[in-house]
């Protein structure tokens, strides 16, 4: 029980540290203990007489103090998981550049990422969709972008080619986009589009 405590008292400090870093791609959090046995965590390096751990947390498109993060600066990732991403392209017609814009949106390339709503692993699968797409482990990078892309690839055939449109349903289902006629008018989506459709046009430019 003390164990269970401390565990959701460590998450909770994490969490709340996170709000007070400054924004970018992903927050970076510092711990480390003092000379007198006591865990901290800060969001500014410590001073250099402390062994120190990072902690990274994703920017996912639910929490709105990411909102703020310039895209069009963060810097890119075109060479993580390469060999992964280029098979699952191949495999399912799926632009690279495209792929890697999702999971940098998604988990800023974090394997073990879990999103507040349950998405896991680099692009972020749903418990649902992991089913529908027989994917047993979402923490294993291989798996899991051969799955994001199978589902990414779905999206795109049935909103005939509509990078926008299949990247709003990525984020809040077909049935939303449908219902909607487009792109739904919830500011999650609407900010996951925004986020993605830069980072998709940056990731092509760099030839990814």
């Amino acid at each position: 029980m003390q164990r269970t405590a401390l565990l959701i008292r460590y998450r909770n400090i994490v969490l709340a540290l996170a709000c007070l870093v400054p924004l970018a791609a992903q927050a970076q959090i510092y711990k480390f203990v003092d000379e007198n046995g006591v865990i901290n965590f800060t969001s500014l390096p410590p001073p250099a007489r402390y062994a120190y751990k990072i902690i990274r947390i994703p920017c996912y498109v639910s929490d709105s103090s990411c909102r703020g993060v310039s895209w069009e600066k963060v810097e890119l990732n075109t060479r993580a998981f390469a060999p992964e991403i280029r098979t699952a392209a191949r495999a399912n017609a799926v632009e690279e550049s495209l792929i890697r814009a999702i999971i940098h949106a998604e988990s800023a390339y974090q394997i073990d990422a879990v999103s507040p709503k349950g998405a896991q692993g680099l692009m972020q699968l749903m418990p649902e969709t992991q089913q529908s797409l027989s994917i047993s482990d979402p923490f294993n990078p291989a798996t899991n972008i051969a799955g994001g892309a199978r589902h990414l690839s779905e999206l795109l055939k049935e909103f005939n080619g509509d990078i926008t449109l299949a990247t709003a349903a990525y984020n809040a289902g077909a049935g939303a986009v449908l219902k909607y006629g487009g792109v739904p008018p919830f500011e999650e989506t609407r900010e996951y589009v925004r986020r993605v459709t830069i980072l998709h046009r940056r990731y092509r430019q760099a030839g990814s």
